[in-house]
């Protein structure tokens, strides 16, 4: 399939080599050597951190916790009353003291319990009862808060133009680092986006949104940190009562009281992207689905994949066991809190299918070329997301937004026709079944040619070395953009 959605997006292999063919694709313009880079990374706290991990045999998991941010609560302390602020300056605790009064992922659990339990990342249920509510989430995640958009109009804002296309395709992840101001993006489609979501969720309930026994901190968190950042980013639009009781939202006229819904609610109300948060368990270490609001899933949704660890959920990815799930699982137990990444997957759909649960009827147009398809009803659709680590419950949160794209757009976009062409032609036959192409290939195919020997002829489209007759498709210096994509994406705003 095209997309099969939050979690099973992350279908590809954890790559801690960042935007490897990118580089490389800069330094060869420049005819530079790319000189080999060091593989070192600060560990994650264990039992016995002096020791070396055993070189065979499965990874111990339940000791590994990642790394902690305990450093930063004197910063927070000062932010709060003498009292509360005490309970910030204990000592941190060892592996093995986390490991024996671990706050339990699959129970509910309350802030009062008079013997504290603790998170992976270290914190207690006594130092999050005295941080209260909308701590500073920048201070504890080291993840800055947003620049304010200045010049924002949300009747015209558009989201960026992602083509995240790469040659050759391989099952990778492509991870970049996250652009912290773009973690949320408001759009001029935000209003109807919101709405649509909410009429999918009265339909479907739980298949779209659910969580388990012990998300509770973490669902609190999420919602939290979403809305600091919104009221950061666009404070015209958005903003919090003196109290942090009540959300303002200027967009939709609505306001909130926080206190009265469950965080998912608020943030299918009034954050239009889809959240799946994973939680390390206590018991073996590995991290399992626990919570999500997800409206834009195809082929799968909430209901059938909750409560699933990460091996369970990727079962239908190509390659995913042989060669992905001991670096994913691996990825999860050492990801910092400070380091969060974005990239994209991408499919070509006809229309705009938002959520297409198993037996929806657009299912059945994948299993057809219509001889009377056309172009114009042809889009790439981008599924662009983004992953972190909370810094106080410690779950790992994968955030996505569907955008759709048509596919006549490329033709004024260089070299995005011609890298789209040679992936949908010469990518790997199993990657590109379970992506579900096929049903528009007979219709985008030629008319991507088309659009290629276009811009070659235009001088949009050159060589990359001296001596070659044509360009020798590969991914893009500027992915997951083309070159000249600001200036379009301000024209098309009005700029």
């Amino acid at each position: 399939m095209a997309s099969f959605g939050v979690l099973i997006l992350l279908s590809s292999a954890v790559v801690l080599v960042i935007n490897k063919r990118q580089r490389e694709a800069v330094l060869r313009r420049l005819h530079i050597q790319r000189r080999r880079t060091s593989g070192a990374s600060t560990p994650p706290r264990s039992i016995s951190p002096s020791k070396k991990a055993p070189t065979t045999g499965a990874p111990d998991f339940v000791n590994a916790f990642p790394p902690s941010r305990r450093s930063v609560l004197p910063d927070i302390a000062k932010t709060l009353p003498p009292a509360s602020a005490k309970t910030l300056l204990s000592p941190e605790p060892s592996g093995n003291f986390l490991v024996k009064h671990a706050l339990p992922t699959t129970q509910t659990y309350s802030l009062d319990n008079k013997v504290p339990k603790y998170t992976p990342t270290g914190f207690s249920t006594a130092e999050l009862k005295a941080m209260g509510d909308f701590p500073a989430y920048d201070i504890l995640s080291g993840v800055p808060l947003p620049q304010a958009y200045e010049n924002f109009d949300a009747t015209k804002a558009l989201p960026r133009p992602y083509r995240p296309l790469r040659w050759k395709y391989h099952q990778t992840m492509s991870f970049q680092k996250m652009e912290t101001d773009w973690w949320l993006e408001v759009e001029n489609t935000y209003a109807a986006r919101v709405k649509e979501r909410q009429d999918l969720f009265k339909e479907y309930g739980s298949k779209v949104l659910d969580y388990l026994p012990g998300s509770e901190l973490a669902c609190k968190e999420l919602m939290e940190m979403c809305l600091q950042f919104y009221c950061a980013r666009y404070p015209a639009h958005f903003s919090l009562s003196d109290d942090k009781k009540v959300f303002h939202n200027k967009l939709l006229g609505t306001e909130t009281n926080i206190k009265r819904f469950h965080p998912l609610h608020i943030l299918l109300n009034n954050v239009p992207e889809d959240f799946a948060i994973v939680l390390r368990n206590e018991q073996d270490g590995m991290y399992y689905f626990r919570a999500g609001v997800i409206c834009s899933s195809l082929g799968w949704n909430v209901g059938t994949k909750i409560g699933m660890q990460l091996e369970e959920i990727h079962g239908k990815i190509p390659d995913y066991k042989e060669k992905m799930s001991f670096s994913m699982d691996r990825f999860f137990s050492k990801m910092a809190t400070h380091s969060p990444i974005q990239r994209g997957s991408w499919g070509l759909e006809v229309g705009t299918p938002l959520f297409m649960p198993p037996g929806h009827p657009h299912e059945a147009l994948r299993e057809i070329q219509n001889a009377e398809l056309k172009i114009e009803e042809c889009n790439l659709r981008v599924d662009w997301q983004t992953l972190r680590r909370l810094p106080l419950s410690a779950g790992v949160v994968f955030n996505f937004k569907a955008l759709f794209t048509p596919v006549t757009e490329f033709r004024d976009e260089p070299y995005i026709p011609a890298l789209l062409v040679k992936i949908l032609k010469e990518g790997k036959k199993n990657l590109m079944e379970y992506k579900g192409t096929w049903h528009t290939e007979h219709v985008c195919i030629p008319k991507l040619e088309e659009y290629a020997q276009e811009q070659v002829a235009k001088g949009w489209v050159k060589p990359e070395m001296e001596g070659q007759e044509e360009w020798n498709v590969a991914t893009l210096a500027e992915s997951p953009y083309f070159p000249g994509w600001e200036e379009k994406w301000h024209r098309q705003q009005g700029f």
